[in-house]
């Protein structure tokens, strides 16, 4: 236990430059204090009084003594906490030096050991990288029967990735064969995810991936919604061919809402379209389509709904942005949707969107709209995007409303567009008039300039 009696008395400190000799002689004359005292104390100004300059000599010298204080004192005292760090670092050393000029030959029939322990598992690694085709054998006998285990082990999934990297194809479809019945089990797991990548990664004959897809095909939602697993989904979405992969976009498309409402699953179907032909992509948009208006109120399945809109194919968008007609008011309200309405605004054809406007064309869905914390969003966008003719009809719908809304901060908003615009109309058709009546208007730009005189010419 630390004890303040059992610290060092700390050496006397220098006179300083400003102390008179008999100041300097009564500060030698006061009792030696710890500095720990007044290690929290701040500084106090230069006094007469010998004691208080003896505070501001010790505080001003204060963070070297201490920490030469507690330095020597650590180095005195032999601590338990400092014996343990160096007992670890001395026994990680044994470990790297014990497989230093070790052969395989050493450890055959204990392989399965090694693979637990990080300096055993990296040193079967270093062996199948120095001799692949010999040294691959014996670790394969004995790994082969461990393999499900050692997937999911902190430091074997390792030696596993490495074995799926380096052996050849008939080891691989063994090893396959072995797994199979737990892989959704595996891929489900921390670090069996990564291993399960790796096996997808080198699949190069028929039989092998579809040894995989038969034992994924069951659980494929599951794995979607999951944190690791839904990492094998997509890796097989990546690196598969269109025919081997298609039974994820039927399972996809099967469940749908409850894929695209999940906080994963919404980001592997987005991925599905990345990865998709163009039959596909017609599936999933199909699919997307009929479930529309659940999706587009949900957390996570509006940003299926805008990802299918912000592909810029006319006949996807059109299609699901169709399913909205005389739901725009409802959809506007509501914190998630009123987004995909304001998407649906701007990325319609003219026609869809004129008939989207024209369901706010009414005065108390249009204040309902202007008091909404969401449908205020949608109200700007539309006067954003509409057409001129409707326009105008808009804003002579939300005008009468303006006293209501002039004090909010989208009232601001609203109101500035349309003043602004009011006012760009007014200048447009006060300039028309003065050109049918003949007199040319006199705008800045054109506003006569004062006469230059040449001065090369003047006399």
């Amino acid at each position: 236990m630390y004890q303040p009696s059992l610290l060092p008395t700390p050496p006397p400190i220098a006179p300083t430059n400003f102390a008179s000799p008999q100041l300097q002689s009564q500060q030698q004359k006061l009792p030696q204090q710890h500095h720990y005292h007044y290690h929290h104390q701040q500084p106090q100004q230069r006094n007469t009084k010998g004691h208080n300059n003896q505070h501001y000599n010790r505080n001003n010298s204060n963070s070297n003594n201490s920490n030469n204080t507690r330095n020597r004192n650590i180095n005195q005292s032999h601590h338990h906490y400092n014996h343990h760090p160096s007992q670890q670092q001395h026994q990680q050393q044994h470990h790297q030096d014990k497989y230093a000029n070790a052969s395989l030959e050493d450890y055959i029939g204990k392989l399965y050991t090694l693979c637990k322990d990080q300096n055993g598992c990296r040193f079967l690694q270093k062996k199948i990288d120095e001799n692949q085709e010999e040294n691959m054998v014996p670790i394969f006998k004995e790994i082969l029967p461990h393999f499900v285990e050692l997937m999911t082990d902190p430091f074997g999934n390792y030696l596993c990735q490495k074995m799926l990297e380096k052996c050849n194809g008939a080891q691989r479809t063994e090893i396959i064969k072995v797994v199979a019945p737990d892989l959704v089990n595996i891929a489900l797991n921390m670090h069996g995810t990564r291993a399960v990548q790796k096996l997808i990664d080198y699949l190069t004959t028929p039989e092998q991936t579809q040894l995989v897809t038969l034992s994924l095909r069951p659980h494929v939602v599951t794995l979607i919604k999951d944190l690791n697993g839904n990492h094998v989904i997509q890796k097989c979405l990546f690196k598969l061919p269109a025919e081997r992969n298609q039974f994820i976009y039927d399972i996809v498309c099967d469940n749908c809402i409850e894929v695209a409402s999940h906080k994963h699953g919404c980001c592997v179907l987005q991925r599905c379209f990345d990865y998709a032909t163009e039959k596909q992509k017609d599936q999933l948009v199909e699919e997307i389509a009929r479930h529309a208006l659940p999706l587009v109120q949900n957390p996570f399945g509006n940003y299926v709904v805008q990802y299918v809109l912000e592909l810029g194919v006319t006949k996807y968008s059109e299609s699901v942005i169709r399913r909205f007609v005389n739901h725009v008011c409802i959809l506007s309200v509501q914190k998630f949707s009123s987004n995909v309405i304001e998407n649906c605004i701007r990325t319609a054809e003219p026609e869809t969107r004129r008939l989207l406007i024209a369901e706010l064309m009414d005065e108390k869905v249009m204040e309902k709209l202007l008091h909404d914390s969401f449908g205020n969003y949608v109200v700007q966008t539309s006067l954003d995007f509409a057409e001129e003719d409707q326009r105008a009809q808009l804003v002579e719908c939300i005008h009468p409303l303006l006293p209501t809304i002039r004090t909010t901060p989208y009232g601001k908003r609203i109101q500035s567009k349309i003043v602004r615009d009011t006012t760009s109309t007014t200048s447009i058709s006060a300039n028309a008039s003065s050109v049918s009546s003949g007199s040319i208007p006199v705008t800045p730009s054109m506003t006569p300039a004062e006469p230059t005189v040449d001065n090369n010419n003047s006399n």
